[in-house]
């Protein structure tokens, strides 16, 4: 989109809206609040689109306040009237409550490990001398705040275990701050350091590496561009304005940037991004006294190259570039195109690349199922791990004298199992395993495969209880994501076993877009074929009516993020094929999202409106733009949070209040406005049991269940 400046109402209103005014359609007893519509357009490039509800971007402002408490106050009026909700709370509360052991981990002469004894609203981390030792708590995430919605972020060890630097993030917000403690004594030291996102901490020597953006203000911080990302590098004992500036690009304001020291602390390791894919690598080889600064690595940003690790004054790089599956070479730093291949590629797509014990450990993806094989340096097969079976392994990674480590295993009816691995003999032996109160034999997965749109075949994993009949009246869940390269595995879920436990089928769709077949997989879901992405899920749920697992009337659809986006698409593409949807922290306007906090990454996957050639994609599938009046669309809860700094609460906002006004039939439309949390990570456990309670609630009753 060019320049245009934006048409703006040429009027002041005191409010915007009359709570008690009806918006739309008598005929669904429910009557919401009404949105009043602005006259505010944009031209991009030649053609005029409206956006009414503009003014429910303002977060701040007292007319969207005062419309979200509107809206909760509908939707719990809905819910409360659902006469099992309560009972659904109180099994997802049985169901939920059961001790959650994390993998273990060794640092120093601590083993660590996180443990919910089952509903704490945050897991707390514990440490024990030996593997038989007694556990005490080392953090506890429950003391940061009464409600539960301060939550541990990621935390770092420094190389001699001595310190430990954590971060927190309050109320699910992306801005995090980081403290530093004493690992004996469990003392804070009086460092502290703010306003750090999208970054990790890598310690080296008395000091760590760390990104963050300027202070923002009270007003803009959840909702303002993030630009001009740097690095620095804080000494222990000082204060956060005394951080010493690493590295910044003035020229580019919308670059991530993150420094990393390889674990012998030779090299520093700067990694740079545009967006979602693509990266730029330079390196500071400390050991040469004649290097003064960063010198450029591989150049960015059409591959996604990353270091794994050094070996000597060379560097192990994971990389796609020649290799859509990726593979590992070993490169001179001094004379980057001289590469050596250490891993070729494989049929299977390379997720990643770990070190433990001076060993590589490679993780691939069969069919969106794990494989693990243990490598040399110098690019010799040890073996491949043996696994329990079809499902997600994690957790292959320690330090180079580690001589053993810890790793999970899980899947969609097997809570995560802990497996002890020696990395000299390649041997597992189960450490812990998860008792959860339900049967585990009752249970089933399949992994089955249809044919897209276009012809590509796509697989799903249906997850059911055992004694399933194939008669179209299975209630289906059926979930995706598809972008961003990110794959759909197995993984373990109490809220979704209560579905599958009342008779349902929790359908998970391994779509275009995401890494389960590599970059060529990815890219076929992106940009310009993000239809395709779409078609997939629209195919998954075809194959499912047609092969008698379930009908449109006992289908619902679920997704989040860029799944919520998904589901926007696919129920204003296909009102007719689902009852059921569940947009959840959805990117809905695919014309403004790159406006936001850091949504400008997002450009490389999705594409901008800004640009001649992809705003007719975009424009063609943005839910908020194809929801058309008169139609009959499904019953629709829409979910978000209020401090949700990733994708902006305005996107569902939008999207609601054109819903509701588009909507002709008699399914309800609700949205459902969390407070105190943000785009899901670190939401305490009695978050997550209401917010659940609350979906399935609204989904069995739109879908004809009553709860067993």
């Amino acid at each position: 989109m060019k320049a245009h400046k934006l048409r703006r109402p040429i009027f002041t209103f005191l409010y915007l809206f009359m709570i008690t005014g009806p918006a739309i359609a008598q005929q669904t007893g429910i009557i919401y609040p009404q949105a009043n519509k602005t006259d505010v357009t944009d031209n991009y490039h030649g053609t005029i689109v409206a956006d009414p509800y503009r003014w429910l971007e303002d977060d701040n402002s007292p007319e969207t306040k005062a419309w979200v408490k509107a809206e909760n106050v509908v939707t719990n009026a809905y819910l409360d009237k659902i006469p099992f909700h309560g009972a659904v709370k109180k099994r997802l509360e049985e169901l939920w409550n059961y001790p959650k052991i994390g993998t273990p981990y060794k640092k120093g002469d601590y083993y660590y490990f996180f443990k919910n004894d089952g509903l704490q609203n945050q897991a707390v981390l514990y440490r024990q001398k030996s593997l038989t030792g007694t556990p005490e708590v080392f953090i506890d995430p429950n003391k940061f705040s009464d409600a539960g919605t301060v939550a541990l972020g990621s935390l770092s060890f420094s190389k001699d275990a001595k310190y430990v630097a954590y971060q927190i993030a309050k109320a699910g917000s992306d801005w995090q701050q980081a403290f530093i403690m004493d690992v004996e004594s469990k003392q804070l030291l009086k460092d502290s350091i703010d306003w750090i996102k999208f970054s990790g901490i890598s310690w080296r020597k008395d000091g760590f590496y760390y990104s963050r953006y300027d202070k923002p203000t009270e007003e803009s911080k959840l909702s303002k561009k993030n630009e001009f990302h740097k690095v620095y590098y804080h000494r222990l004992g000082s204060s956060q304005e005394q951080d010493e500036l690493i590295y910044q690009d003035k020229e580019h304001p919308l670059r991530n940037l993150g420094v990393e020291a390889t674990e012998d602390e030779r090299f520093l390791i700067l990694h740079e991004s545009e967006g979602t894919s693509g990266n730029q690598l330079s390196y500071w080889d400390l050991q040469d006294p004649a290097q003064k600064e960063f010198k450029l690595l591989v150049k960015g940003f059409e591959f996604e190259p990353n270091v794994i690790d050094n070996d000597g004054d060379k560097l192990l790089l994971i990389t796609n570039e020649g290799a859509p599956n990726y593979k590992v070479e070993l490169v001179d730093p001094k004379n980057p195109s001289s590469r050596k291949l250490i891993i070729p590629e494989q049929k299977e797509v390379l997720q990643g690349v770990s070190t433990a014990g001076k060993r590589l450990f490679a993780t691939y993806l069969k069919d969106a199922s794990s494989r693990v094989a243990q490598y040399n340096y110098d690019g010799k097969l040890d073996w491949q791990i043996a696994l329990p079976g079809i499902g997600t392994a994690s957790g292959f990674a320690a330090t180079a004298k580690d001589k053993e480590f810890f790793y999970s295993f899980t899947s969609f009816v097997a809570p995560a199992t802990i497996y002890k691995y020696d990395i000299a003999t390649g041997k597992s032996s189960l450490f812990a395993k998860t008792e959860v109160k339900f049967r585990q034999e009752d249970y089933e997965t399949k992994q089955l495969f249809f044919t897209s749109k276009d012809g590509t075949k796509v697989p799903v994993f249906l997850s059911y209880k055992k004694g399933l009949k194939l008669n179209g009246q299975n209630p289906v869940l059926l979930y995706g994501y598809g972008g961003f390269n990110i794959p759909m595995t197995p993984g373990f879920s109490v809220s979704n076993l209560f579905f599958m436990e009342q008779g349902g089928i929790y359908a998970v769709v391994s779509l275009r877009g995401g890494s389960e077949y590599g970059e060529a997989w990815h890219k076929a879901g992106m940009l310009e074929k993000k239809q395709n992405v779409f078609d997939d899920f629209i195919g998954a749920a075809e194959f499912l009516v047609s092969s008698k697992y379930t009908s449109p009337s006992k289908l619902a659809i679920r997704g989040g993020s860029n799944g919520g986006l998904l589901v926007g698409a696919c129920m204003t593409q296909r009102p007719d094929l689902f009852k059921v949807a569940l947009p959840a922290v959805g990117v809905m306007d695919m014309l403004r999202f790159q406006n936001f906090t850091i949504g400008w990454a997002w450009v490389t996957e999705f594409g901008t409106s800004a640009k001649a050639d992809q705003f007719p994609y975009l424009y063609k599938y943005s839910p908020l733009h194809n929801l058309k009046a008169g139609t009959q669309y499904p019953a629709t809860l829409i979910t978000t949070a209020d401090h949700d700094d990733r994708v902006v609460p305005a996107h569902s906002f939008k999207f609601a209040a054109t819903l509701q006004a588009a909507n002709a039939g008699t399914n309800p439309t609700l949205i459902r406005i969390e407070t105190q949390a943000g785009h899901g990570a670190g939401k305490p456990t009695s978050k997550l049991i209401d917010e659940s309670a609350d979906i399935w609630a609204f989904t069995m009753y739109n879908l004809g269940m009553s709860i067993k």
